[in-house]
């Protein structure tokens, strides 16, 4: 079957819904005499999840290529900025202990790997070592001035988001600047074309949707890729054992309290609690295992985590969600590609799932078929792209569950059974205990996450590397230690110059950012 591609459905709203649809819009839609359209189809009745509040650093690329002004998006998403996580507990259950995992790159990463010198003669802990970030955080300064340009950063940033103000932003500025139709309709079945494609969608309100190309954003019940074309669900929850979210939002005790610069992720008996700060509250949230405890424990281990901060906390009702641990055995069929909670999901250790919305949406604009007939081929590519992604993303949480020393309960000792543990992520552990992380231990270059970021959770959890003797030259030496030293200057100067989050972002909220 041939044929032009000159209409997307979208269905679904949510941050995955209308991220896409801006994503694509934003590249193919922009020129009305172009025939192209962009339609997002969202129920009237189905309330998004809407708890997903951290990002990546290419949010800020995303948000610039759709045009939309970084201080709009900050006073209307109640945003704040992040610059990594950090994780309490989790090595071991001592109370206070933890690293970073910045948003920057080691010091001189690209030349120089500064891990063989740090274990052989650094006390401090290797986050503080080699970035300036750990320190910026520790003292809640802004990853940039109120004169650095909207998108600039002075230190790599993301940001902290409130998920349903975001969804709603995402909506006026789709549907006002970049041409998306919007059709607030609930979808009763699908039409199907004699070759198996969706040749429309049926809804209650608007009679037939058709289209070329269909998005599949319904969430957790996979509307088109899961109940129309069956595609199996594969379960990762003997690999990650999260199954449940406890997420509740709590105000800040004065308008002056500091704003986190990070993620703050503590660990607890059977799982951790997240803590993300945002211009006028916290959202956090206890994700647990229930084979591992009960929910009134999970509970009272989250109101014990809030009791020092936050009055009252008996009072309030957390939120209770689902997690179901996994993914579609493949994520394009068809004419349908499932981008968000309908292709899987995962807990939000690393937030993971709204940057996988971007690597998606930004992958089907990349690769629109002009005609039907090579759209079998760019399924193919991008099914074999993100299987390989999303086994790289378990991979990763589940290094932070094996590297653990904590011995306090079931769910952390059975994290580190070999038979919950991937091969692949076996393999990397055995090398690294030889050869630390470095560019060339993975098999692509546009890896999920770096070989630096299995270096920060590494050595931030006391995994050892047997030093080796290639990195004991003197130029290497003399190499690493003005490294550390540029590192450590730069954190000096830098805690001295940056203002701190919230006085940032009150400047934002009063004067704005520049625009380029």
């Amino acid at each position: 079957m041939s044929g032009p591609v000159k209409s997307v459905v979208v269905v679904g709203g949510g941050t995955a819904g209308w991220l896409t649809a801006g994503i694509i819009a934003a590249q193919h839609g922009r020129d009305p005499t172009s025939g192209f359209t962009v339609t997002l189809v969202e129920s009237p009745t189905i309330p998004i999840i809407g708890v997903g509040e951290g990002t990546w650093p290419t949010m800020r690329a995303t948000l610039e290529s759709l045009d939309v002004s970084e201080t709009e998006f900050l006073r209307e998403c109640d945003a704040a900025f992040k610059q990594g996580a950090k994780f309490v507990n989790w090595a071991t259950n001592k109370p206070g202990e933890g690293y970073y995992h910045p948003l920057v790159l080691p010091e001189a990463y690209l030349d120089l790997n500064l891990a063989p010198a740090w274990q052989s003669s650094f006390a401090t802990p290797f986050a503080y070592a080699v970035s300036a970030q750990a320190d910026i955080c520790d003292q809640h300064r802004a990853p940039k001035q109120i004169t650095t340009p909207e998108y600039a950063a002075v230190q790599n940033y993301a940001y902290h988001l409130d998920a349903g103000k975001f969804a709603g932003f995402l909506q006026r500025h789709c549907t006002r600047n970049l041409g998306v139709r919007h059709v607030l309709a609930d979808v009763t079945g699908i039409e199907a074309a004699e070759n198996g494609d969706i040749a429309a969608v049926a809804t209650k309100q608007e009679g037939s949707i058709a289209g070329d190309l269909f998005v599949d954003c319904t969430g957790f019940r996979s509307l088109l890729i899961g109940e129309h074309f069956k595609v199996p669900f594969h379960a990762l929850n003997d690999i990650l054992f999260i199954d449940t979210a406890l997420a509740i939002q709590v105000p800040y005790d004065s308008d002056e309290a500091p704003i986190a610069s990070h993620t703050i992720s503590t660990g607890q008996s059977a799982g951790w609690i997240w803590d993300i700060g945002l211009w006028t509250r916290r959202g956090v949230g206890h994700v647990y295992s229930s084979r591992h405890i009960s929910e009134d424990q999970a509970l009272r281990e989250l109101r014990a985590y809030l009791r020092p901060t936050v009055p009252g906390v008996d009072r309030l009702e957390p939120r209770k969600i689902g997690i179901r641990s996994g993914r579609r055995e493949t994520f394009w069929v068809n004419n349908c590609v499932a981008v968000g909670l309908s292709s899987g999901f995962l807990e939000p250790l690393e937030s993971s799932a709204i940057v996988l919305v971007e690597l998606y949406a930004q992958m089907i604009a990349q690769q629109m078929p002009q005609d039907r007939s090579a759209m079998e081929i760019i399924a193919r590519r991008f099914n074999d792209k993100f299987r390989y992604r999303w086994d790289r993303v378990v991979d990763f949480l589940k290094l932070h569950y094996v590297l653990s020393r904590r011995t306090d309960s079931a769910f952390w000792i059975e994290n580190r059974l070999p038979e919950t543990v991937p091969e692949s992520l076996r393999e990397l552990l055995e090398l690294w205990r030889y050869q630390g992380p470095w560019h060339n231990d993975f098999d692509r270059v546009d890896e999920v996450f770096p070989s630096a970021s299995y270096q920060y959770v590494l050595y931030g959890m006391g995994f050892e590397t047997k030093p080796s003797a290639r990195w004991g030259s003197k130029q290497y030496r003399n190499d690493a230690r003005q490294a550390f030293a540029r590192n450590a200057d730069r954190a000096d100067r830098l805690v001295g110059a940056l203002p701190t989050n919230r006085e940032l972002l009150r400047r934002i909220r009063e004067f704005g950012l520049q625009r380029i």
